[in-house]
C-alpha cells in the first residue's frame, strides 16, 4: 500500500477490499454455520499443557485466531480486526470461570496464588466469540483503514543443517488494527527471534513480546522505552512458565517498531536489525555477547565469568550475554533490551533484520550488493529478496537456523531505477560523518559500480 492516490482509485480500491472482506466472511460461516459445543473439535490444535496465566490471554488468542485466519487466506486488514474485536469479547467475560488450579508464581514484588486458565474451554470461548463478530460483520463492516505508509515484506527461514528449527519470525505490519489504536498514526512491527536449548522461548516471545509492546503504558508517547520494558515482561512471563513447566530454553530478540516517521528498535542478544538508506548499509546497533567488554565487566560483578570455549561464552555455556529464558542461567543472562530510536526521512530503502545464522556468514556490505543483485535479476520484484539472502548465508558456510525479514521503504522499482540511474548519488559524501548512524561497507565494490561505501565510525 502507498500514499497520494487519485481519490477514484482509492475508492475503488476500497470498494474491492470491501467486496473480499464480505466473501471471506461468508466463506467462514459456511464452515462454521453454529457455534461450537462442548464437545466439538477446536479449529487448531492446542500446544502445550494448555494451561495459561491471564497475563497470557491475549497473546495467545490472538496467535491461535491469527494463524487460523492466515492459512484461510483472511485479508490481513480484515483478519487483525476481527482477532482485536473477538479478543476484545472475551476479555470483557468472566474469566475465573476457565479456573484451572492455583499454583505458585513469583511475579516481581507480588509473590502469591496466581490463578491458571483452562486453555480448552477457553479457546472454545474465543472461537465462539470470534464467529459472532463474523456473524455482525457480515451484516454491517466496520470501516477497515488502509496502511498508509508503503511496505513490502520480504521473509524466509531455514533449518539449515540444525537437527531442529529454533528461529521464530514476526511481521504484523496490521500492528494498529490487532490492537484497536485509533490516533491515524500507523504502526507496523517486525521481529526475529533465535531461540536455543528448545524452541519454547522464541515461541513464547514470538506470541506475547508484541502483546506487552501494546499494552505497555509508554506505547504512545515513547515506543522505544515499551519495547525495552516489554522485552523484560516478556521474560518475566516466560520464567514463570518456565519453573511451571520446567523449561530450560532461551532466546535472543530484535524487534522494530515504526512509528509514522522514526523508527524504535530494542534487542537482547546477537540477532541484529541494520537500514539501507540509499544504497548505503547502517548499522543501529551493537549485539549483546560475553567478548563484549561492558557485558564482561557486568557477568563478572554478579560473580559469572566470561571463558573461550571456540568462541566467548557466558559461564562456559552460552555465547550470548543478554536473553529471553534461560532460568538456569540467570542473572549471568540478562533480560534487560538496549534500544533506540531514529527518525525516517523519506530515503530509506529497507530495513533488514536476521538471527546470528545469517549475520556470522554475510556482512552488511554484502547485503546491499546481494539485494540489488536480486533487484536487477527479478526486475524489481522484492518479494523473494529474503530468500536470495538466507541462500547466499547457507552458500558462505551457515550451518546454523537462518531466518530474514526484508522490509522495504520503498517501492524496489524504484530503488533499483535510483542504483542504475545515478550509481554515483550512493556514494558517502562529507555531511555523512554528522549522521547518527553509523555507516559500513566495502571500500570497494569489486562487482560493480553501484556503490562503493566506507566505514565512518
Amino acid at each position: 500500500p502507498g500514499s497520494g492516490r487519485p481519490a477514484s482509485s482509492a475508492m475503488a480500491l476500497e470498494a474491492e477490499a470491501t467486496a473480499t472482506a464480505r466473501g471471506f466472511l461468508g466463506s467462514f460461516l459456511r464452515d462454521f454455520p453454529a457455534p461450537l459445543g462442548p464437545a466439538d473439535p477446536l479449529p487448531w490444535s492446542l500446544s502445550g499443557s494448555g494451561a495459561l496465566s491471564q497475563a497470557e490471554v491475549p497473546g495467545q488468542l490472538a496467535e491461535l485466531a491469527r494463524s487460523l485466519l492466515s492459512s484461510r487466506a483472511a485479508p490481513p486488514l480484515l483478519a487483525a480486526s476481527l482477532v482485536h474485536a473477538a479478543i476484545n469479547e472475551v476479555l470483557q467475560t468472566d474469566l475465573s470461570n476457565f479456573k484451572k488450579q492455583n499454583v505458585e508464581e513469583e511475579a516481581t514484588g507480588d509473590q502469591g496464588k496466581s490463578p491458571l486458565l483452562d486453555g480448552g474451554p477457553l479457546q472454545r470461548c474465543f472461537f465462539n466469540k470470534l464467529r459472532d463478530v463474523c456473524c455482525e460483520w457480515q451484516k454491517q463492516l466496520p470501516p477497515l483503514r488502509p496502511l498508509k505508509r508503503f511496505l513490502v515484506v520480504s521473509s524466509h527461514a531455514i533449518r539449515n543443517t540444525r537437527r531442529k528449527m529454533e528461529d521464530r519470525h514476526v511481521c504484523l505490519p496490521e500492528f494498529n488494527q490487532l490492537f484497536g489504536i485509533l490516533d491515524n498514526v500507523d504502526r507496523a512491527y517486525f521481529a526475529v527471534f533465535d531461540g536455543h536449548g528448545g524452541v519454547d522461548a522464541a515461541n513464547y516471545a514470538a506470541t506475547h513480546l508484541h502483546v506487552n509492546i501494546a499494552h505497555h503504558k509508554e506505547i504512545l508517547k515513547n515506543p522505544t522505552e515499551a519495547l525495552k520494558g516489554s522485552f523484560l515482561k516478556t521474560d518475566e512471563m516466560f520464567l514463570s512458565k518456565a519453573k511451571r513447566e520446567k523449561l530450560r530454553s532461551g532466546s535472543t530478540g530484535v524487534s522494530a517498531l515504526i512509528v509514522g516517521n522514526r523508527l524504535h528498535i530494542a534487542w537482547l542478544g546477537d540477532s541484529q536489525v541494520m537500514l539501507v538508506q540509499q544504497g548505503k548499509a547502517v548499522t543501529l546497533m551493537e549485539p549483546h555477547k560475553p567478548e563484549r567488554e561492558d557485558e564482561k565487566v557486568r557477568i563478572e560483578a554478579l560473580g559469572g565469568c566470561v571463558t573461550y570455549m571456540d568462541c566467548w561464552r557466558v559461564n562456559g555455556t552460552l555465547a550470548v550475554s543478554r536473553a529471553i529464558g534461560d532460568i538456569y542461567q540467570k542473572p549471568y543472562i540478562s533480560g534487560s533490551a538496549d534500544g533506540a530510536s531514529f527518525e525516517l526521512s523519506g530515503s530509506e530503502d529497507y530495513l533488514l533484520l536476521a538471527c546470528d545464522g545469517f549475520f556470522d556468514a554475510i556482512g552488511p556490505y554484502e547485503v546491499v550488493d546481494l539485494v540489488l543483485e536480486h533487484l536487477m535479476q527479478s526486475k524489481g520484484n522484492g518479494l523473494k529478496a529474503a530468500e536470495r539472502l538466507v541462500a547466499a548465508a547457507k552458500e558462505s558456510g551457515s550451518t546454523d537456523n537462518i531466518t530474514v525479514l526484508v522490509v522495504f521503504l520503498r517501492d524496489p522499482r524504484d530503488i533499483l531505477a535510483d542504483c542504475l540511474s545515478d550509481p554515483k548519488s550512493l556514494m558517502p559524501d562529507e555531511c555523512a560523518a554528522g549522521s547518527p548512524f553509523t555507516f559500513f561497507g566495502s571500500e570497494t565494490n569489486s562487482q560493480s559500480d553501484s556503490h562503493a561505501t566506507t566505514k565512518l565510525v
